[in-house]
């Protein structure tokens, strides 16, 4: 039997005031977003807060490797900031990303949180960026939030970097309700709706779709 409860205008007021620890940084963060055509691209902030939460629970101080986590897609820097914030206390992110304009936005709002050293990003190819990294079997966390097309690629490249126990998270799952919608045949929707399916018999990972903002799956490597 199906479980939810629907959300109404009163449940939602409840939900931001006790939902998710907010401060100045993070509202400046959203706000110079929102100013751009693309502000839908940002994670929710109740996303955000629940990334941070997951990163201290499977963070791990090492003085062997420097990088803990990665993230394929950053935009304007919300979600490295929150997964910088829940790293231990020696271990860095590596945020993947192709714009200049959209990322300068997130080192404003890093410097500003106090977590700009914890984070070193790579514009460029990150299919590349992930092959290059001499990283395999350490890493704790992986975000992927980039290009849809290639979910299957980073998934893969990201499963190899973790260790065991570590975790990926891959948002957009929901795409906006169009994954459940098979009339809907894009190349971005098809995308995805196969990385769901395959995450979802994958036996190298345990894993759960959790249907938070725009749907996130999370996958916790065997």
């Amino acid at each position: 039997m199906a479980k939810f409860t629907q959300f109404n205008d009163n449940l939602f007021g409840f939900f931001n005031k006790v939902g998710f620890r907010d401060d100045e940084v993070l509202a400046s963060l959203r706000k110079e977003t929102q100013a751009l055509a693309q502000s839908n691209m940002q994670i929710s902030p109740e996303q955000g807060a629940m990334m941070s939460l997951l990163t201290q629970m499977v963070s791990q101080p090492s003085d062997l490797v420097k990088v803990g986590a990665i993230e394929i897609g950053t935009f304007t820097g919300y979600s490295a900031l929150c997964i910088a914030r829940g790293l231990a206390k020696n271990r860095t992110l590596i945020a993947c990303d192709i714009n200049e304009g959209w990322t300068a936005i997130g080192k404003k709002h890093w410097e500003m949180a106090g977590v700009a050293e914890k984070i070193s990003l790579c514009l460029g190819d990150a299919l590349e960026t992930l092959e290059n990294l001499q990283l395999d079997g350490t890493l704790d966390l992986a975000f992927i939030d980039a290009d849809k097309t290639n979910y299957d690629a980073y998934y893969e490249a990201c499963l190899k970097l973790l260790r065991p126990g570590g975790i990926i998270l891959v948002d957009n799952i929901f795409w906006g309700g169009d994954v459940a919608d098979l009339s809907v045949q894009d190349p971005d929707t098809v995308a995805i709706r196969a990385i769901a399916h395959k995450i979802a018999a994958d036996e190298r990972v345990d894993c759960s779709l959790i249907p938070i903002a725009d749907g996130v799956f999370l996958a916790r490597k065997k």
